[in-house]
């Protein structure tokens, strides 16, 4: 519930503004996009499965659900990862640099991460790698257990981690710490801190709600990636059903904690909230409202 109401906020206020985004807030709006998706896609037939304790569906809807969550988990892990080399080449870089970063070339960047996404996603369905339920039986996912069974489950989920985990993070990781480190020379600078521009503050904040955006994804995904290689290396047996099942649920949380975000650090974001009355269940009425108000770049983040 929280996922769908926050991120149709995000989108309803993108409609809304879209005449004022910033090209690298498609990222943005892509990354919402991912996360409903993979709410409305997935988490009705996982909570029907859990109130029925065993797996609906078969075969069949295990596949589905497996290949949705990877579909939409790696969409959502290179939208970040894009978004981090964005926000590293418009930070503190000239004119003509930012100016290269427009709305066809991250439509076209979106484009790539959702056919990358699809790519791997598929791969399983036609032989390289498998799909199949997670040990507390509720859920599906990679098979993890065939790493050890079969050279095509090893080369698939270590081709996976490597191509679509740990380059990515990586990338992020060393992406943010550039800012930060360009930051610091640039506050170095400035001896007095109440010449610092607004412009640079500006920034700081937009980089800061990006680098938690990133944290949050990263930090909720980690117990369900340690779970998962513990099963790699022992039986899946040796684990408690409820030790696997934690860790999945608060991966999945993940695709709630950006809205709050966005609320918490965009003026422009809260302001439109405030003017969305809900009302007859999921109606939702749009109030005007004016946008010439001051920052509207803060609805998310931008270049």
């Amino acid at each position: 519930i929280l996922t769908i109401l926050g991120n149709s906020a995000v989108l309803a206020t993108a409609v809304k503004r879209s005449s004022l985004l910033k090209s690298p807030e498609l990222l943005t709006v892509n990354l919402a996009v991912a996360d409903i998706g993979m709410a409305i896609s997935m988490y009705p037939l996982a909570i029907a499965s859990a109130w029925n304790h065993a797996w609906l569906g078969g075969d069949a809807s295990c596949i589905y659900y497996a290949l949705m969550g990877f579909l939409f988990g790696i969409c959502s892990m290179m939208t970040l990862c894009a978004m981090a080399v964005i926000r590293f080449l418009v930070t503190k870089s000239s004119k003509s640099n930012s100016k290269k970063v427009t709305k066809t070339t991250v439509r076209i960047l979106i484009t790539f991460i959702w056919l990358y996404s699809l790519l791997w996603a598929i791969l399983p369905l036609v032989g390289w790698g498998y799909y199949g339920p997670e040990p507390f039986g509720i859920s599906c996912t990679i098979a993890w257990s065939k790493f050890h069974n079969s050279s095509n489950g090893f080369s698939f989920i270590l081709s996976m981690f490597l191509l679509c985990t740990v380059l990515p993070a990586l990338t992020i990781v060393a992406c943010y710490l550039g800012i930060a480190w360009k930051v610091h020379k640039a506050y170095q600078e400035i001896q007095n801190i109440n010449r610092i521009p607004n412009a640079a503050k500006l920034e700081k904040k937009l980089t800061l709600m990006a680098v938690l955006i990133s944290v949050g994804f990263l930090s909720s995904w980690t117990p369900y990636a340690a779970a998962s290689f513990w099963s790699i290396f022992n039986s899946s047996d040796s684990l408690q059903p409820v030790v696997t099942l934690l860790p999945c649920l608060f991966a999945k949380s993940s695709t709630a904690y950006n809205p709050f975000i966005y609320y918490i650090f965009s003026k422009t974001f809260r302001r439109e909230i405030k003017q969305l009355q809900c009302c007859c269940g999921w109606r939702v009425r749009f109030f005007s409202a004016d946008n010439s108000a001051e920052n509207p770049v803060l609805m998310m983040w931008s270049g």
